[in-house]
């Protein structure tokens, strides 16, 4: 999933895509109403992170501009504007949601997933490889149909591989998403969860397999 992050501060927009990577979204960043413009002339973004005050402009003509072009492109607009009539003002111009600044890493990332399991959109209620399935919304595991109890890091860790299931994820990409800033991780933390992950789906009989590239990272695929 690709998502266009369009804020000025570009410290905020940095840890913004670098917490939109970590939760496995592809981030690009513009800094200004032109680069965003272009950015959506000639790339295919599943969603967008829109910030309202802008070096050039308004962000929220931009949205007006997206909407009368016929763009069902989901928008979450971020924003320091708290007064009511503003965000009236934003959602009636086109806005799906709407974040006010300061606001929480976790809570802006389950708003986009929010947004893009809307109807039509990217991501499904259910994530599924081979006999596991998980529920998104309840947080909830099974395996060949059988509902399977996970630990709470078992289970953010299994949604960080199944959204890129197939694919390889670094180490860091999963210490990031499992761990804040502040938390003690030792070396071997990562490696742990991971032994622990693989024990719960081979005793609850999973089809899938955690296989370690060694150096690289990790990859959900088909059990051997």
């Amino acid at each position: 999933m690709r998502v266009l992050i369009v804020e000025d501060n570009r410290r905020l927009a940095a840890l913004i895509a670098k917490g939109c990577g970590t939760a496995g979204f592809a981030a690009d960043i513009c800094n200004d109403l032109e680069g965003a413009q272009a950015a959506l002339a000639t790339t295919r973004y599943d969603i967008a992170v829109l910030d309202l005050g802008l070096p050039d402009g308004d962000g929220l003509d931009l949205l007006a501009s997206l909407r009368q072009q016929g763009s069902e492109l989901p928008v979450l607009v971020l924003t320091a504007r708290d007064a009511l009539e503003s965000r009236v003002e934003g959602l009636n111009a086109g806005a799906d949601d709407y974040l006010l600044k300061p606001f929480a890493m976790e809570e802006l990332v389950a708003r986009l997933r929010a947004l893009l399991r809307r109807p039509g959109q990217a991501l499904g209620r259910k994530l599924t490889a081979g006999n596991v399935e998980f529920d998104t919304v309840a947080r909830e595991v099974s395996v060949g149909g059988v509902h399977t109890v996970f630990s709470r890091r078992e289970t953010d860790l299994l949604e960080i591989l199944l959204r890129r299931q197939g694919r390889v994820v670094p180490k860091d990409a999963i210490e990031e998403g499992l761990y804040a800033f502040g938390d003690e991780v030792s070396s071997n933390t990562i490696e742990v969860a991971i032994h622990r992950l693989r024990k719960r789906m081979a005793e609850a009989g999973a089809d899938i397999e955690v296989h370690t590239l060694r150096g690289i990272g990790y990859v959900l695929s088909p059990a051997a």
